[in-house]
């Protein structure tokens, strides 16, 4: 079937613009929460902070960001997509020019704005998935859900050199004051474009009247619990790789840093190139009539047990490039579980699958604070990355295993 808002030949069909300004809000979100990895750097050094200090700071992020999920859905969910995901770029942009201001102000000033970035990045994928189910046929879905996804690899590339060049040649404050401002340029461009409402040609259009989420059925619906045990499963990997690359490939390789920054950035990219394909191929399957379970457990498994294989291998690397090889294919395997439980929400649920990301992202960042953490206990109790390379991935396998079983693509909650 043709999606509607495609088939007036020669325009530009709206649901585009609504992706790609989705995938923009959340590449921007990356921007604004990865800059203060690299600018902690000269921070420390000019306010005299110490590691603990300086890993408090880093950490702060996630309390805002793990408070307001569920709530951030609930919103999103209750006042439409437009209005929630516009109001929190705005937010936490601000934030994010308010920055410096707060640092050399005081150190518990600076976590409260780090704080509130993280209250307003809680609605970036709520805000996002609510308007994917507003204006995105279900022939696309999967592939506008990776897209939107591999905003975070695509983010994180971009953030990691591109603050360290402006930092470099401008100073520290500055990488804040060029990404917060991005963030209202994006503004201008999401109230300018986008409208209220839907595509109401859509085949599984729900009427837009109000009504209270049945937060009881979402709660009970084993596949509903696939989609949180998975998130977390998949978070744990995605927050471990994001934290600890640099470190893993300058201490166990002893590359430099300037080294260890490329290295790291490469399995973003093979994420990003992944997560896209994974989407693309998913689309052709269900609109091929192969049943949306088949196809979520296919890539769900195959992302979490070929990114286990691949982590299970790395301590038997023994050169730096072949460790950048292999984790690259680790980073491509985990990108196909976009399209697995990411997308699972709009076909069980597409009337709340804001609120159901919001509840499985709240589990999906406790990774973000444990995960990271554990990770740095390992390492320092074991002189290695073996033994937490080991614990996620049987994590993964945990996770796969689950979802094999209790993951479903069929439609649970009208």
């Amino acid at each position: 079937m043709t999606p509607p808002s495609a088939s007036s030949a020669g325009r530009w069909p709206a649901y585009q613009t609504v992706v790609l300004l989705c995938f923009a809000a959340v590449f921007i979100s990356y921007l604004d929460r990865s800059n203060l990895s690299v600018a902690a750097i000269p921070m420390q050094q000019e306010l005299g902070w110490t590691e603990s200090v300086k890993g408090l700071v880093l950490s702060s992020f996630f309390v805002g960001y793990l408070l307001l999920q569920v709530g951030a859905g609930w919103l999103t969910n209750r006042y439409g997509g437009r209005r929630v995901l516009g109001a929190a770029v705005i937010w936490w942009s601000l934030f994010t020019l308010l920055t410096p201001v707060a640092a050399q102000l005081s150190l518990p000033a600076l976590i409260a704005a780090r704080i509130a970035l993280g209250i307003g990045e809680a609605a970036v994928f709520p805000g996002s998935f609510n308007m994917l189910g507003r204006w995105v046929h279900p022939d696309h879905r999967t592939r506008a859900v990776a897209l939107v996804s591999s905003g975070v690899a695509m983010g994180t590339v971009f953030a990691l050199p591109v603050t360290g060049w402006i930092i470099r040649d401008h100073g520290w404050p500055m990488a804040f004051y060029a990404f917060g401002a991005l963030g209202f340029v994006w503004g201008a461009g999401w109230y300018g474009l986008v409208r209220e409402g839907r595509d109401v040609a859509l085949p599984d259009a729900a009427d837009e009247t109000p009504r209270s989420v049945p937060w009881g059925r979402i709660l009970r619906a084993p596949a509903v619990w696939a989609i949180i045990i998975n998130h977390f499963c998949h978070n744990w990997s995605l927050y471990v790789l994001l934290a600890w690359l640099p470190s893993y490939f300058k201490t166990t390789f002893n590359v430099s840093l300037a080294n260890a920054g490329l290295l790291s950035a490469a399995p973003w990219l093979a994420s990003f190139l992944m997560a896209n394909m994974a989407g693309a191929w998913a689309d052709r399957r269900l609109k091929a009539g192969v049943s949306a379970t088949l196809v979520r457990k296919q890539l769900q498994c195959t992302g979490l047990l070929g990114g286990a294989a691949c982590l299970s291998l790395m301590p038997l690397v023994p050169s730096a490039g072949l460790a950048a090889v292999l984790m690259c294919a680790a980073a491509a395997a985990l990108a196909c579980c976009m399209a697995g439980f990411g997308a699972n929400g709009l076909d069980i649920a597409p009337r709340y699958a804001d609120v159901i990301w919001g509840i499985s992202n709240t589990a999906g960042t406790i990774p973000g604070i444990v995960g990271v953490y554990v990770t740095g206990w390992l390492v320092e109790r074991t002189g290695a990355y073996t033994a937490p390379f080991l614990v996620t991935a049987a994590i993964s396998v945990v996770g796969a295993v689950v979802y094999l079983f209790m993951g479903s693509g069929e439609r649970q909650i009208d």
